[in-house]
């Protein structure tokens, strides 16, 4: 077992002395560090907030992670086969240097942040850019390809990062060496998320992208839930961020739910009869990524106006809180999601503006038994873009 490329170039990643200050940060997106250096920070605490519109988004309160299942297959489960742009497809340059396969199979999954900025720009335009940009920052640092074997990015794009990552993993045998963790290289699946998670929560869209990647990958190679790391767990560093780290254990739990199935799950749309929103919201049909024949939407304003979820939770424990929404450029930036458990609340503000026509995560929660509202969608928020209220999905885990 290597923990890193053996060709001269890639040596580098142990060592950044002969570098710049700007090329050692360039590096630092896939080590994770960024301006933290090697600094261990505690993860940070998720808190529920109240049901006030207005307040700060914070994290969903964690049940603990279920028992592992075994891969989908194993379980007659069929698990996403999610869409992963090659190093072609996204306009990779050539490798320079040898990049060494692996003939077994890893063993975990490590998970990192870009310690980059928190753009806006969700676009697939967007995503394939990060991905050329990592690789000319490594190839700076002297290294023979880009350090990690996947990238997410913040609109939810995945993309091959070293050359021969991709083949291998639709095969579901053996990998190739990376250059994102050392001791972990030849072992460790490696995804790099883009953005900075020290203080901020990941896009709807990357989280849902990730959980289904994260099950793909346990499912092709039959790695356990379980076995999802942070980079901060092997290396000294801050990453993936204090958010992204303490959210882990959501990860773990959202990813078993996806490789064993569910016992149960409930649907509701604007059109049924859990629904209820006031004459503000209105409907529309604009958008063919709706749920269903419409949508209600509304304008922005500083007054307590929910469009609300209602359902009844069968019985006490975990639940996967999952929304629909068409996803239009003009669409609210920061639409604020409220999800009740039973006993308290948590804000999760979404990004509507794209990454629209999928079901993509609020969270998964610790709910109390009993027919209430779920899930409430504000007008309380900034700017006059509309917020849009679809439909909204809970599944037991």
């Amino acid at each position: 077992m290597h923990d890193h490329d053996h060709s001269p170039t890639d040596h580098t990643e142990h060592s950044h002395a002969s570098l710049g200050r700007r090329e050692l940060l360039r590096g630092a997106v896939v080590l994770g560090i960024g301006a933290a250096g090697a600094t261990i920070a505690a993860p940070a605490v998720a808190t529920p907030l109240g049901a006030d519109p207005a307040a700060s988004p914070s994290l969903a309160p964690e049940p603990e992670a279920p028992a592992d299942a075994p891969p989908g297959a194993l379980a007659g489960v069929e698990v996403v086969t999610p869409t992963i742009a090659s190093c072609a497809t996204w306009g990779a340059a050539a490798a320079r240097g040898t990049i060494e396969p692996v003939a077994a199979n890893p063993n975990k999954i490590l998970i990192h942040h870009t310690a980059s900025a928190n753009v806006t720009d969700y676009s697939q335009a967007a995503g394939y850019q990060i991905a050329r940009d990592i690789q000319q920052w490594h190839f700076a640092n002297g290294w023979v390809d880009t350090g990690q074997h996947l990238t997410l990015s913040r609109g939810g794009y995945v993309m091959e990062g070293r050359h021969g990552s991709l083949s291998r993993l639709q095969n579901g045998s053996g990998t190739v060496v990376g250059a994102h963790a050392p001791g972990q290289n030849s072992q460790a699946i490696g995804i790099e998320n883009q953005g900075t998670y020290t203080s901020a929560t990941p896009p709807a869209q990357l989280w849902s992208r990730l959980v289904e990647l994260c099950a793909y990958i346990c499912d092709q190679y039959g790695i356990a839930p379980t076995q999802i790391y942070g980079h901060r767990d092997y290396t000294a560093t801050a990453c993936p961020g204090d958010v992204l780290y303490s959210m882990l254990p959501q990860l773990r739990s959202e990813v078993a739910a996806a490789l064993s199935g569910s016992t149960w799950s409930v649907i509701v749309d604007n059109t049924s009869a859990g629904f209820a929103a006031g004459g503000s919201w209105l409907t529309s049909a604009f958008s063919a990524e709706r749920y269903g024949a419409n949508y209600r939407y509304a304008t922005p304003a500083e007054v307590s106006d929910l469009a609300t979820f209602s359902a009844t939770i069968p019985s006490n424990g975990s639940y996967r809180v999952e929304a629909w929404f068409p996803g239009i450029a003009g669409y609210n930036t920061s639409t604020p999601f409220i999800v009740y458990t039973g006993t308290g609340s948590s804000t999760i503000r979404v990004d509507q503006s794209t990454g629209g026509g999928a079901w993509l995560s609020l969270g998964t929660y610790a709910m109390t038994a009993g027919t209430r509202t779920v899930v409430a969608v504000s007008r309380w928020t900034q700017g006059t873009a509309y917020v849009v209220a679809d439909a909204i999905r809970i599944t037991r885990l």
